[in-house]
């Protein structure tokens, strides 16, 4: 049928464009800085982390673990995306002008 993808093969086209996203930067010069650059880097990894732990232990389909049981957000996932937060602040303050 159409679109008959699992989610882990979906993840997988996300993690794609998303990197996709992330490589094609570079040309856009309005919005390029290497500060930038790798503020982009460091989110879009959390796509492939997603497509990793997430699908295989969250989400049902054929190449997962889980078995169509409520999806429970782990306790270290805000805390995660907090400490990245902090980090990418922490960073922009001391970021070099160019």
């Amino acid at each position: 049928r159409y679109w008959g993808w699992d989610p882990k093969e979906t993840w997988a086209l996300v993690t794609i464009l998303i990197y996709a996203v992330v490589v094609h930067l570079r040309f856009i010069k309005s919005i390029y800085s290497e500060f930038n650059f790798s503020v982009i880097s460091l989110l879009s990894f959390t796509s492939v982390l997603m497509t990793y732990f997430g699908v295989n232990y969250y989400l049902a389909g054929m190449h997962s673990y889980a078995k169509g049981d409520p999806v429970p957000i782990p306790d270290f996932v805000p805390v995660t995306y907090t400490i990245l937060f902090i980090v990418i602040v922490v960073a922009f303050r001391n970021r070099k002008l160019a």
